[in-house]
């Protein structure tokens, strides 16, 4: 494993303490320190200045959403760190905020570092969630930056004595006919003091207003680029850190030893079974065992061999085969019809009218990540500190004061990548269940999971039965659309672990998650004259006590599933009108934007001169529209399936960065293909 190198870089030193910004472009300061351990293996020691220090900083003003300084800091060099509520999950998100902010403020692209996930120095604007970064996330980093060009402007304008629509910005230098001076010059280092306006949400709806205006489009000169991605080089040469290289001194390594099933209860543990394990000791609270260790060989030495009394009820889960058969016996805790136009059961039923109807199956899924959960928690009387991978930070700190019974200012959650994600998955039980343990041995302690660990017991998308009925008239027109999507509820626990009781170690200790019953409908696309869309949920199988089918959100929630049913219902009523599948979606897709992406990707993809084995689908999440349209050879001997060309046409609005957007729609094809295969 190469050695990281970890550099100071005093040009980016700033009166605001730099959080633990880990790869991307900036480096890291002081508290990053690089040492070999006696053992010859690596340690990435993190030495993080207090939570009270960072709040009492040379007059820092408060970190909450109505100051200029909780979003953008001007560095004495003129370097820009633009501070985000957010994580980039493998998108490259930063580097579309990084345009953003370097736009707004007229300096070079080059000049701006985006600073992620520490909740001790950014805002909670909900972490990554519902593929809201650049919209919801980007969209306050934008005004944030149009504000602080407009009040450097008019400070520039008293500096120089000339009216500040006079001036003008070139990368960080403001310019009149009377002199010139620059943002380093008039607030580097030192803080804004400007208020914002806040609406006073937190989350994914937070938002601020301000009296400047962000550019237009027309005047965009970094906005639109193809940049390249910061993290690329460092994620393939192995030279950035991940949660699993965090190292603090006098830490200790763990395991959780989680149930050989479900609803399993401890009968009883035999701790001499570990005796012979040099420093290895066992914390158990109820149901939750762990094993606590020096070394990490140990740690996993003493959670294969620790001897467990468990108690399990064999009848948790119905047979396999019999899955799809018990959702659809269950009965539905909870119903709704988002769409529900004309009278469906009546068109139905109409004479000469021919019913089309069939179901989709759809299995539970993990997120199955490239590595095991990890997470490094340091409990002293009076704070905490937890360095995680979870996507939302601010829940976990939160979840975490909850845990500890401390208030949420003394927690400080610090995102360091993980191996990815794309919802919830287990990378928050990992956060609580450090927390947990080092208040218990009163050391900090790094948890880390095993492959196994994470496969089955991270959180899971919902198992469900799609059943589809549609009516079809004498003209082969369609009179009547039905879609019923049922399943388990996709919150059984909460979309974030902000609530002790939503995690393996709450349910462990006898918490009840409360959940929530949610599940979803497609897209409202097409104009069907008689129309309904309805969810129902059925009951959780386990209710009390740990279950690796607890469900919560997986890439986009219940998109992939229900999208998956509907546009193969739409492929089957194509065929029972004896119409072309692209020309039947043309003739009942209402928005103009949806019908332009299947035009886009069926011409761009020689629809009509393709052969045997070609598909086209269409989907619309928050705003974008996307059609897709796949070419497939399958071998019928052997049951081969060639995927052999996709052709996407995308249509998301503004495009920040359009090199960042072509890898995510070709990480979507290779994850849903994936996911459609194996």
């Amino acid at each position: 494993m190469p050695l990281r190198h970890a550099r100071r870089d005093h040009a980016r030193d700033q009166a605001r303490p730099e959080p633990a910004r880990i790869g991307g472009a900036m480096d890291r300061r002081d508290f990053l320190k690089m040492s070999f351990a006696a053992s010859g293996g690596l340690v990435v020691s993190f030495s993080l200045p207090p939570i009270d220090a960072l709040a009492q900083s040379a007059g820092k003003p408060a970190l909450v959403p109505n100051e200029l300084d909780s979003w953008i800091a001007v560095l004495p060099d003129g370097r820009v760190n633009a501070f985000f509520g957010k994580m980039d999950m493998g998108q490259g998100l930063d580097v579309a905020v990084a345009q953003i902010v370097a736009e707004e403020l007229d300096v070079g692209f080059d000049k701006v570092s985006v600073l992620m996930g520490d909740t001790a120095s950014s805002c909670n604007q909900g972490g990554a969630s519902g593929s809201t970064g650049t919209s919801n996330g980007a969209r306050l980093l934008r005004k944030a930056a149009a504000e602080a060009r407009r009040v450097l402007v008019e400070r520039a304008a008293d500096r120089l004595g000339a009216p500040a629509a006079e001036l003008r910005v070139e990368d960080g230098t403001v310019v009149s006919p009377r002199g010139k001076t620059t943002y380093a010059e008039l607030v580097g280092g030192r803080y804004f003091h400007h208020q914002v306006q806040w609406n006073q949400q937190t989350g994914n709806p937070m938002d601020i207003s301000v009296p400047a205006k962000p550019k237009p489009p027309a005047e965009y000169k970094v906005v639109g680029k193809p940049l390249a991605r910061r993290d690329v080089a460092w994620k393939l040469y192995g030279t950035g850190e991940y949660v699993t290289d965090v190292r603090v001194p006098g830490m200790v390594h763990a395991r959780v030893i989680r149930p050989p099933r479900a609803a399993c209860s401890v009968r009883g543990v035999d701790e001499s079974s570990i005796k012979g394990i040099r420093g290895a000791r066992v914390v158990r609270e109820k149901d939750f065992v762990a094993v606590v260790a020096p070394r990490e060989w140990d740690a996993v030495r003493a959670a294969q061999q620790l001897k467990i009394d468990w108690h399990y009820d064999a009848k948790a889960f119905p047979a396999m085969d019999a899955l799809h058969e018990h959702i659809r016996a269950a009965k539905a805790v909870k119903r709704e019809e988002p769409v529900k136009q004309g009278d469906v059961e009546a068109a139905l039923k109409a004479s000469g009218v021919r019913v089309i109807e069939a179901e989709y199956e759809w299995p539970f899924q993990s997120h199955a990540s490239m590595g095991p959960a990890c997470a490094l928690a340091d409990v002293k009387a009076d704070r905490c500190t937890v360095w995680t991978g979870s996507q939302k930070p601010h829940y976990t700190r939160d979840g975490v004061a909850k845990l500890l019974d401390m208030p949420p200012e003394k927690v400080r959650a610090v995102w360091v990548p993980g191996p990815g994600s794309y919802g919830r998955n287990d990378a928050g039980d990992a956060a609580l269940d450090a927390a947990f343990l080092s208040r218990a041995v009163a050391k900090p302690v790094r948890v880390q999971g095993m492959r196994a660990d994470g496969t089955a017991w991270d959180p899971k998308a919902p198992a469900a039965v799609h059943r589809a009925r549609a009516a079809l008239d004498a003209s082969g027109k369609v009179i009547a659309y039905d879609f019923l999507a049922k399943g388990f509820s996709r919150q059984q626990i909460a979309t974030n672990e902000s609530n002790p009781a939503d995690s393996l170690l709450g349910q462990a200790l006898g918490l009840t998650p409360k959940g929530n019953q949610i599940y979803g409908t497609p897209g409202e696309s097409y104009g069907f004259e008689n129309k309904r869309l309805a969810w129902e949920t059925i009951a959780p199988l386990v209710v009390a006590g740990c279950s690796p089918l607890r469900t919560s959100h997986l890439r986009d929630p219940v998109g992939p599933d229900i999208h998956f049913a509907s546009e193969q219902f739409i492929d089957e009523l194509a065929h029972a009108a004896g119409e072309d599948p692209v020309a039947f979606r043309l003739r009942y897709l209402t928005n103009p934007r949806h019908a332009a992406v299947v035009k886009a990707a069926a011409e761009k993809a020689r629809w009509s001169s393709l052969g045997k084995g070609k598909g086209i689908a269409f989907a619309d999440r928050n705003g974008t529209a996307v059609a897709v349209v796949a070419e497939v050879e399958v071998d019928r001997a052997s049951g081969r399936i060639w995927a052999k060309r996709f052709t996407v046409a995308h249509d998301c609005g503004l495009v920040i960065n359009p090199l960042t957007l072509r890898q995510t729609i070709e990480g979507n094809v290779v994850q849903g293909l994936s996911r459609t295969l194996f």
